[in-house]
């Protein structure tokens, strides 16, 4: 099952594209990269890491 990223960023709700960066936890809360720096990597939602999205290479 994988995680689905969010369209626009939870905190600060600027739109985020599909071939944008984002980072989100395991509870698929996404963030923008400025709001993942803002919180140290640290999801304010749930208190679980931010990783980066990941992407197919094909």
């Amino acid at each position: 099952m994988a995680l689905e990223m969010r369209e626009i960023c939870e905190r600060c709700e600027v739109s985020l594209t599909s071939d944008g960066a984002a980072f989100l936890c395991s509870y698929e809360c996404t963030f923008c990269p400025e709001c993942t720096a803002a919180t140290a990597g640290t999801c304010p939602n749930c208190g679980g890491e931010l990783v980066a999205r990941p992407r197919r290479t094909t």
